[in-house]
């Protein structure tokens, strides 16, 4: 486990964004960890949550895996080869900033990120039409977007309204069966 997150700690230079699909590849896909709906869950769940999202996915998978030592071994794994690395290279890039390769090259990172995080979202999309139904997914997204971009709600306050829509009828349900 701790090598799966020192690779995310290694390779999710950009911050966040950029290291949820290598936590994705690593616990979903190779470790078979979790689900793509577990992963989705507590993907929403931790972006609630204040802090950096590597270590709190980190964190809690490390936890759910190995227990308190599997949290502690996913923390250190996730976030210090990451401040290293951070430091190494914002040094270098600091020395090197006025060379216009270096320039292009730090530029080059946004596209990466963007096409991986689109890919993820794409995956999410997919996975919420066939659960869901394609039109409850599509109305979902949409009013999200809305909601986000034009009314500037916040995305755990609307990721909290529909946990409680969702555990609403399972409670009825409970309480008349």
């Amino acid at each position: 486990m701790i090598a799966a997150f020192f690779r995310v700690g290694m390779l999710g230079f950009g911050g966040g964004p950029s290291s949820i699909p290598l936590v994705h590849q690593e616990a979903v896909k190779k470790y078979k960890w979790m689900s793509e709906e577990e992963f989705a869950d507590t993907l929403a769940i931790a972006n609630t949550m204040p802090g950096p999202i590597a270590t709190k996915m980190g964190g809690y998978i490390g936890y759910r895996v190995c227990g308190v030592v599997g949290c502690i071994g996913a923390l250190l794994a996730t976030v210090a080869p990451t401040a290293l690395i951070m430091i190494f290279l914002l040094q270098l890039l600091q020395e090197f900033k006025d060379i216009p390769w270096v320039q292009h090259m730090s530029m080059s990172v946004v596209p990466v990120v963007a096409v991986m995080l689109a890919t993820m979202t794409w995956d999410f999309v997919k996975k919420s039409g066939e659960t869901l139904g394609w039109t409850k997914g599509i109305i979902i997204i949409f009013s999200s977007l809305i909601l986000m971009e034009l009314l500037n709600i916040h995305p755990a306050i609307l990721i909290l309204v529909l946990i409680i829509f969702v555990i609403l009828p399972i409670r009825n349900r409970r309480s008349k069966g």
